[in-house]
C-alpha cells in the first residue's frame, strides 16, 4: 500500500518537522518478501577506506586467507588488514539501487516520493583495522625442506615439503607485497619452481668462496664481478646460487655494460658472528670479538651494533658473555614474545629489548608505547631498565 503526499505531510506534522528543512525526497519503505533470508546471514556489510574503495573499483582483488584455528584477515595487493565483526545499534537496510540526494536531484520523481522495498537488513558490519602481516609462518614453512646443495636434491625430493608462490600466498596471512619482502629478508630464492631457504652452512660454504675469491683477485669489495665470480665458481658450485648469493652480501649495478656488486660489510660480519655463536650456548665476549674480527675478511670492521636483533650481550655476569638470541625465534602475539624475552632477561634496557620488539609495532605505533602497554618502568643504578607487568612462570 503506498502512502500519498498527504499522508507523508501528516507524518511530519505529527512528528513536528518542518518540511522546509528537510531535503525534498521523501523515501517509503517496505519490507520485501526475501528481506529474512538477508537477515540470517546471507549478506554481508564491510566497511572499506577510500584508499581500498578505489582498488576495488580499479579491478584489483581482496583476498581472505585464514585456516580454521586462525583469527581472518583480509588482504589487499600489499597490506593487511584485521577482520572484526562491528555491531550497531542502528538497524542497516539493503536497497538495491538506493540513489543519494545529489544523485536524485538529476532525476525527477513524482510529488518527491519514492516508494523503495527492502532487501535484507543487518545489526552489524565486518570492520577492517590495518595490521602486522603474520610472517613467522613463513620462515617455519620453508625450513621443512632447506636446499643444501644440488648434491643433495634427489635425497631432498623425498622429503619435506615444498611450496610454490601460489601455495604460500594460499597459507600465509599476508598480502602478496609483503610476503614477497619477507622472502627476500630471508635470503629465499626459487629453485625449479618452488621457494626456498640455503643451508645456513650451504650458504656460508658460497659466501667463502666468494671473499676468498675476492681476495685472492684483490677486489674491492665495492666493485665485484659478476661474470668473473660464475666464470671462477661455476665449476664448484651452481651459476645461479653464487648470484644469489652476491644479491644477499650485496647490492647490483651496472657499470659500463658490465654488472658489478657492491658487498655489505655489515651483512657479512653478521652472518660470520651468527655461524661461530651457532654452536655454543654462550660465548665470552672478549674472546668472541677476537675470534670475530679474525674470522670476517681482511678490511672489515666489526661492531656489536651489526649483531642487533641477532645475539644478546650480558655485561652483568663476569666475565661478560654473548649469546645468539634471534628476533625470528621469538612468538608473533605481542604479549607471548614479551613473556619469552623477560622469562629470558627479568630487567631489560629500552636499548637491548628495542631490536627485538620493533617488528611488533603497528601503524603508527612506537617501542615507547609498547613498553608502557606490556611493562613497567623503574631506575637501575641511573638507567631506566623494563620488566613484566605481570608474573612470569
Amino acid at each position: 500500500m503506498k502512502r500519498t503526499r498527504e499522508e507523508v505531510d501528516a507524518t511530519l506534522h505529527i512528528a513536528k518537522l518542518n518540511a522546509a528543512e528537510l531535503l525534498p525526497p521523501v523515501h517509503c519503505l517496505a519490507f520485501g518478501p526475501g528481506a529474512s533470508g538477508a537477515a540470517a546471514g546471507d549478506f554481508c556489510l564491510l566497511e572499506l577506506d577510500p584508499a581500498l574503495c578505489q582498488q576495488l573499483e580499479a579491478g584489483q582483488r581482496l583476498v581472505i586467507r585464514g585456516d580454521k584455528e586462525e583469527q581472518a584477515v583480509l588482504c589487499s595487493k600489499d597490506k593487511t588488514y584485521d577482520l572484526k565483526i562491528a555491531d550497531t545499534s542502528n538497524m542497516l537496510l539493503f536497497i538495491p539501487g538506493c540513489k543519494t540526494p545529489e544523485q536524485l536531484k538529476t532525476e525527477e520523481t513524482h510529488s518527491n516520493i519514492i516508494h523503495t522495498e527492502i532487501f535484507g537488513f543487518s545489526n552489524n558490519y565486518w570492520e577492517l583495522r590495518r595490521c602486522r602481516p603474520k610472517l613467522k609462518k613463513l620462515k617455519k614453512l620453508l625450513m621443512e625442506n632447506t636446499y643444501d646443495g644440488p648434491d643433495s636434491q634427489q635425497q631432498e625430493d623425498s622429503h619435506g615439503s615444498k611450496y610454490t608462490t601460489e601455495e604460500l600466498l594460499d597459507q600465509i596471512q599476508a598480502s602478496e607485497e609483503e610476503v614477497m619482502t619477507q622472502l627476500q629478508a630471508l635470503n629465499a630464492c626459487e629453485i625449479g619452481g618452488y621457494w626456498r631457504v640455503l643451508e645456513f652452512d650451504y650458504e656460508m660454504k658460497l659466501l667463502n668462496h666468494i671473499t676468498q675469491l675476492i681476495d685472492s683477485e684483490s677486489w674491492s669489495f665495492n666493485k665485484v664481478p659478476l661474470s668473473t665470480c660464475l666464470q671462477e665458481l661455476g665449476p664448484l658450485e651452481p651459476e645461479e646460487m653464487i648470484e644469489h648469493c652476491l644479491k644477499c652480501y650485496g647490492k647490483k649495478y651496472v657499470d659500463e655494460g658490465e654488472v658489478y656488486f657492491e658487498m655489505n660489510a655489515d651483512k657479512i660480519c653478521r652472518a660470520t658472528a651468527q655461524m661461530l655463536l651457532q654452536n655454543a650456548v654462550k660465548f665470552n665476549l672478549t674472546e668472541f670479538q677476537e675470534v670475530w674480527q679474525q674470522s670476517v675478511p681482511e678490511g672489515m670492521v666489526t661492531r656489536l651494533d651489526q649483531l642487533k636483533g641477532l645475539a644478546l650481550v650480558d655485561r652483568h655476569t663476569r666475565p661478560e658473555i654473548i649469546f645468539l638470541l634471534k628476533v625470528d625465534d621469538l612468538p608473533e602475539n605481542n604479549q607471548a614474545c614479551f613473556n619469552s624475552l623477560f622469562s629470558l632477561r627479568e630487567k631489560w634496557t629500552e636499548e637491548d629489548i628495542a631490536p627485538y620488539i620493533q617488528d611488533l609495532c603497528g601503524e603508527k605505533q612506537t617501542i615507547g608505547a609498547l613498553l608502557t602497554r606490556y611493562s613497567r618502568s623503574s631506575m637501575q643504578n641511573g638507567v631506566k631498565v623494563y620488566n613484566s607487568r605481570r608474573p612470569i612462570s
